[in-house]
């Protein structure tokens, strides 16, 4: 039994040949969603904290910032609800240079290749390589969809006719010297991410 079969129960096993004669940007046979997208975020080298409730959530900020010695350290943040949730687990700065972490939320969790939509609702006009190495994504269960496209759409129905600009996806957590085939992630630079997956369904 593999490592993913121990974590998630087991589950239907897909054949060798599907798995290889399967291009990779066809579905995954017979894996839900968050199963899905937990397989392929840790191989894109993410690291995931999932949490039952909020208490759960501020203990894992909490091990984080001992776990990497950020105690004397702001935390990067955009979002002021965000920095009020987050009050008494950490410091906050809204500065770039005088932080080494980027606390935010996303829009989605996308399933297919395990990567996180954002746009300028979190970043606002900054790129991915303006921001600090270290990057801590809050996102809650119900913010999962199987793609791109998929994540795009609902973006272009909750926001109508005033769609954010800068969406783009945060992919690679590891260093990579290969090029990315993903205009979405075109001019990216690979981070050290978190993610803290609230259930909220």
């Amino acid at each position: 039994m593999g490592l993913f079969d121990k974590l998630f129960g087991g589950g239907k096993k897909v054949s060798k040949e599907t798995k290889e004669t399967r291009g990779m940007h066809m579905p995954d046979l017979n894996i839900p969603v968050d199963e899905k997208f937990t397989i392929h975020f840790k191989k894109n080298g993410g690291k995931f904290l999932y949490c039952d409730s909020f208490s759960e959530v501020s203990t894992a900020v909490k091990n984080i910032v001992e776990e990497n010695g950020w105690q004397d350290y702001p935390f990067f943040a955009m979002n002021p609800r965000l920095t009020e949730k987050f009050a008494k687990d950490v410091k906050f700065t809204d500065k770039t240079e005088e932080s080494d972490v980027f606390f935010t939320t996303c829009e989605h969790l996308i399933a297919q290749n395990g990567s996180i939509l954002v746009c300028s609702n979190q970043l606002r006009e900054k790129k991915l390589n303006e921001l600090p190495d270290n990057v801590i994504v809050y996102a809650t269960t119900s913010q999962l969809v199987e793609s791109i496209g998929e994540g795009l759409k609902i973006i272009k129905k909750k926001y109508g006719h005033n769609i954010p600009a800068n969406i783009t996806t945060l992919k690679h957590f590891l260093p990579t010297t290969e090029n990315s085939d993903d205009f979405l992630t075109y001019g990216s630079s690979s981070k050290n991410l978190y993610l803290l997956l609230q259930e909220d369904l």
